[in-house]
C-alpha cells in the first residue's frame, strides 16, 4: 500500500466539504461524503445511522434545522491514508439556537479523495 502524504489543513479542510454540503440543504450531498461502510452516531439523534438509507433519513431532518458548524478545538492526527479529526465543534441553527458538541470523523483515502468512515458527534454534557 502507498501511504498518500496529506497534512492537517487537507484534513481540516474535509469538515469545510462537510459543513459547505450542510449548506446546500440536500441530504444526498451530504451522504456522498460518507463510505458505504461508514458509521453516524449523530448529535440529534440516539440511534446510530449504519446504512445510506438511515443516513439520508438523519441529515432529511438534520438539514431541517439549517445548520452550521464551526469548529472550537480539534486534533488530527494523520496515518497512512487513514485521518482522525476530533475534538469541540458549535452548531448555530436557522432559529438562532446553537448547540455545542463533541465530536470525533474518522476518513480514509479512497480514489482522489477522502470518505468518512466514522463520525461520532454527541452533545456536550450540561453543567451540574
Amino acid at each position: 500500500t502507498t501511504c498518500h502524504k496529506t497534512s492537517a489543513a487537507e484534513v481540516a479542510g474535509l469538515f469545510d466539504t462537510w459543513n459547505a454540503a450542510l449548506q446546500t440543504g440536500d441530504p444526498k450531498k451530504v451522504v456522498t461524503l460518507y463510505a458505504a461502510d461508514a458509521v453516524l452516531l449523530p448529535t440529534l439523534s440516539n440511534s446510530p445511522r449504519l446504512s445510506k438509507a438511515d443516513k439520508m433519513e438523519y441529515f432529511e431532518y438534520f438539514l431541517q434545522q439549517r445548520p452550521r458548524g464551526s469548529i472550537d478545538q480539534r486534533n488530527i492526527i494523520l496515518e497512512c491514508n487513514t485521518a482522525i479529526d476530533t475534538g469541540l465543534y458549535t452548531f448555530a441553527f436557522g432559529d438562532g439556537s446553537t448547540a455545542k458538541a463533541r465530536y470525533t470523523y474518522t476518513y480514509r483515502r479512497s480514489g482522489d479523495g477522502w470518505l468518512i468512515t466514522s463520525h461520532h458527534s454527541s452533545l456536550l454534557p450540561q453543567p451540574q
